[in-house]
């Protein structure tokens, strides 16, 4: 499919015809896609009722549809079964399910690893666990290409290393992390791995097996689905190990006025209702990102990007904060502009329909390794053309221009 083909597919460019829209800020929420938009929108106004106990036919048709989600979900980042994923409002939600509950399993002393890479979302929960249990938060190195430092693991990996927690793809760099290094230190010595994979999962179907991490998390916004839905994936039997985080309905077998017994996974993990359409839509987002041609869609990726790379280092006083080569990355390239802060960047370069964004991105570790307060971001999706990049750098040259 054509860039313009895939365009096609997201009703905001039709919206935005006649008007400069250079949409740039995929890394913080991608645009909807039309299967996902409709599938939301027939729930809402067509089959909207509660899920999983009701006996009429419309909620039998809203369960139904809730599970072919689960389903298309699982396909996507190959799950072996789609009862291995938890549906949560997002993947902040997901991490913090996964932290609260492996927390019971630490003690004093015992150690989380995560790195300097972090988004807040990967940071705070495990500081909260530590918090509670004693444990001990430490963090992998960033180099100064942004990306870990596995050649620390040996010494970071130690007999009191229960948990390594760390990004699948940077949200500033754009780095994708070496697995493999990771999957082999926590086998060493027992430890479980969890990835985020919020940047990840828009840039083509996953293999959660072959990866190797015990646990997987997820949002639908950044993979061209609703806001409000995102999953996390537990390897089966973790997952039957593991207690629920949130209480109340829809998750328990049998309530007494002293005593619980709780649902089978997923259910004992989903309280009350859940977010049922974003739901629906990230299940037909993923359906949807399944059938695209990925092989041809990656290429374009790698060439966006490193037309992204050339054109800002041709710029006087850019910094790029990140790998300056395509290999082992997304399309995720931050900046940082000598003598001009990246807000004012952005608001300017909205003057010419580029939209980026700019801030410490939920990453202030990562800034602070740098030395930096902030930078701009430009995130790349598959309805993302040359035009766009051209776009970007010949504004930000006239932003740089003006602004000195």
């Amino acid at each position: 499919m054509s860039t313009a083909g895939l365009r096609a597919q997201f009703p905001i460019f039709a919206a935005q015809q006649g008007t400069p829209f250079h949409y740039l800020d995929n890394a913080a929420t991608g645009q909807i896609c039309r299967a996902a938009a409709e599938a939301l929108w027939h729930f809402e106004t067509r089959a909207r009722a509660n899920v999983k106990r009701g006996v009429y036919r419309l909620a039998d048709e809203a369960t139904t549809a809730f599970q072919k989600a689960r389903q298309e979900v699982a396909a996507y980042i190959g799950a072996s079964d789609p009862d291995e994923v938890i549906f949560t409002s997002g993947c902040t939600l997901a991490i913090n399910t996964a932290a609260h509950a492996l927390a019971l399993r630490l003690r004093p002393g015992d150690e989380i690893l995560i790195s300097e890479l972090e988004h807040h979302s990967n940071i705070v929960p495990w500081q909260m666990a530590a918090a509670r249990t004693g444990a001990r938060v430490r963090a992998i190195p960033v180099t100064p290409e942004g990306r870990l430092a596995c050649d620390r693991l040996d010494d970071l990996v130690t007999g009191r290393t229960r948990i390594i927690a760390v990004t699948h793809a940077s949200n500033v760099t754009g780095a994708v992390t070496d697995v493999g290094a990771l999957r082999d230190a926590a086998d060493a010595v027992g430890a479980l791995l969890l990835l985020d994979g919020a940047q990840r999962a828009a840039h083509g179907p996953l293999d959660v097996q072959t990866l190797g991490c015990d646990l997987y998390a997820f949002s639908a916004h950044k993979m061209f689905g609703p806001t409000g839905a995102g999953a996390l994936w537990v390897r089966k039997d973790l997952l039957l190990d593991l207690p629920p985080f949130l209480g109340g309905g829809e998750m328990i077998r049998r309530v007494e006025i002293e005593r619980s017994t709780y649902a089978p996974p997923p259910h004992r993990f989903e309280a009350g209702t859940p977010p049922i359409g974003p739901v629906i839509g990230m299940g037909a987002a993923a359906a949807w990102l399944a059938t695209l041609d990925w092989a041809a869609l990656g290429r374009q990726e790698i060439e966006l990007t490193a037309r992204t790379l050339e054109g800002l280092q041709s710029l006087d006083g850019v910094r790029i904060v990140g790998p300056v080569g395509t290999q082992a990355r997304i399309g995720v390239v931050s900046f940082a502009v000598e003598g001009i802060h990246p807000h004012d960047v952005c608001q300017m370069l909205d003057e010419f329909g580029l939209a980026l964004r700019g801030g410490h991105h939920c990453a202030q570790p990562l800034m602070d390794a740098f030395d930096l307060p902030a930078t701009v971001r430009a995130s790349l999706a598959p309805y993302n053309d040359a035009a766009d990049v051209d776009a970007l750098i010949e504004g930000l040259d006239t932003v740089i221009r003006r602004l000195r």
